[in-house]
């Protein structure tokens, strides 16, 4: 099991966790595990890298084409890009990995450092622990014409724009839509790419220097973006993370359309024309209850998964289907990325908004949000949420008061003592009695042990 990679690549501190020497030493065993392991015949294999626009992605990005340069494969430097660029990059080079330096939504200091197997896809654990084993092994060292070179991918970004604009279902002609790219991997494509759809376009958060990214900006500060919507007068607003791999929204009143409210919009579209696979869309059990109620009325079903984007892509590549996402806003169409891509996402989107001439307010009104509450509950004994036979009987006498309007989710961290309790409920003053009353239960019932005096 993996110590080293997290639930998306090896994230932290850079120069701090995310050193150069640490970049180069993954560069080279990734080499091993994702090139040469991978590659029959004595080709030499190739890699795409790109990253987002933090400082210190200039140092790790150098260290890491040393490292696979010096490891005997050839890289194709893509430069600030956003990582479902990079996916789409490797599947269409036809190249055998990528690597994506970024540290997502995290502040500026933080970085990281992502693989990205054959044909643009996330690593499953048996890879990333194999890149992990491979560390301590010494590592080849080839000489002369046998080292890789490395080369500016220099029509990288047109690439991935004009494979955006062949998505579009409807031109954006006539629609104004305010982007905020968090000053992030987004601010150059995400303008060109809705300007050349057509519509009228505000951009905000798009001045990257290095140390802003995701200051104040982007899918989690909303406050900017809602603000100019409603400055501007625009149809909707599009908000990227700092490496654009998710997309939230605003409607033109300047309330938020979170990711939720968006699958619920594209899933009913794509299923009305004929696109979507199975009638099924793939989300998390952290999605509001409310997704659910508004696409059973759609005649359409909902896959269920743990938390985090890449089991909705198992699911979604195990079943075939065509749809999947998150509530923060990663959402996958499976007929065009093999990841979260925020400005596809958004283009999609923005599209069904022209082709309809229906606002987004009234889209994604189909969906009926309920009030959600989250309490996590500290130091105690997460491993035991779901033995316990005291919480375990609250958590059903709390479904029976709340029936088919509610839900309820104790989910244990899987870093911390910690529990996360959720309710939903058809009014926010029961979903909150109803949380306090199960944090209590397990406050008492899991309070961790102090430990024995020496």
């Amino acid at each position: 099991m993996s110590t080293l990679f997290g639930t998306d690549g090896v994230r932290g501190l850079a120069n701090g966790l995310i050193t150069a020497e640490l970049s180069l030493q993954l560069a080279q065993a990734a080499a091993v595990v994702l090139g040469h392991n991978a590659v029959e015949g004595g080709r030499r294999p190739t890699a795409v890298i790109a990253r987002d626009p933090r400082i210190s992605g200039d140092f790790i990005a150098a260290a890491i084409e040393a490292g696979l340069a010096s490891s005997g494969i050839d890289v194709y430097d893509a430069g600030v890009l956003p990582t479902p660029a990079a996916a789409f990059l490797v599947a269409d080079l036809d190249a055998d990995f990528g690597v994506m330096i970024s540290a997502s939504h995290n502040p500026a200091p933080d970085n990281g450092i992502k693989f990205l197997a054959r044909g643009g896809q996330k690593l499953d654990d048996a890879l990333e622990d194999a890149i992990e084993a491979e560390l301590a092994k010494p590592q080849p060292r080839p000489v002369g014409a046998d080292v890789g070179r490395i080369r500016r991918f220099a029509d990288a970004e047109d690439r991935y724009i004009v494979h955006l604009l062949q998505t579009l279902p409807h031109r954006l002609d006539g629609l104004k839509v305010v982007l905020d790219c968090a000053h992030g991997a987004a601010s150059g494509c995400s303008p060109e790419v809705f300007s050349n759809a057509g519509a009228e376009i505000v951009v905000i958060g798009a001045d990257p220097d290095g140390n802003n990214i995701n200051d104040g900006y982007g899918s989690t500060h909303m406050e900017r973006l809602q603000a100019a919507v409603l400055e501007h007068g625009a149809d909707l607003g599009i908000a990227h993370d700092g490496d654009a791999d998710r997309c939230l929204a605003v409607d033109h009143e300047g309330t938020v359309v979170d990711g939720d409210q968006i699958m619920a919009v594209m899933a009913i579209a794509m299923n009305e024309a004929g696109r979507l696979a199975d009638n099924t869309l793939v989300a998390t059990v952290m999605s509001n209850l409310g997704l659910k109620l508004a696409l059973r009325d759609a005649g359409i079903t909902i896959r269920e998964t743990g938390v985090g984007d890449r089991y909705v892509l198992e699911e979604m590549r195990d079943g075939g289907y065509s749809l999947g996402g998150e509530q923060s806003g990663h959402v996958i169409f499976a007929e065009y990325a093999t990841t979260g891509d925020g400005v596809l996402t958004g283009l999609q989107l923005a599209a069904q908004v022209a082709a309809t001439g229906r606002s987004l307010k009234d889209l994604a009104g189909v969906m009926n949000k309920l009030p959600q509450v989250l309490t996590n509950v500290k130091g105690v004994d997460r491993a035991a949420v779901k033995t316990d036979a005291g919480v375990q009987q609250a958590v059903r006498e709390a479904q029976e008061v709340l029936g088919e309007t509610g839900r309820v989710l104790l989910r244990p961290s899987g870093t911390e003592p910690v529990v996360r309790v959720m309710v939903e409920a058809a009014d926010m003053d029961t979903a909150q009695r109803i949380a306090g009353e199960l944090a209590e239960t397990v406050r008492t019932r899991l309070a961790l042990q102090p430990a024995p005096a020496v």
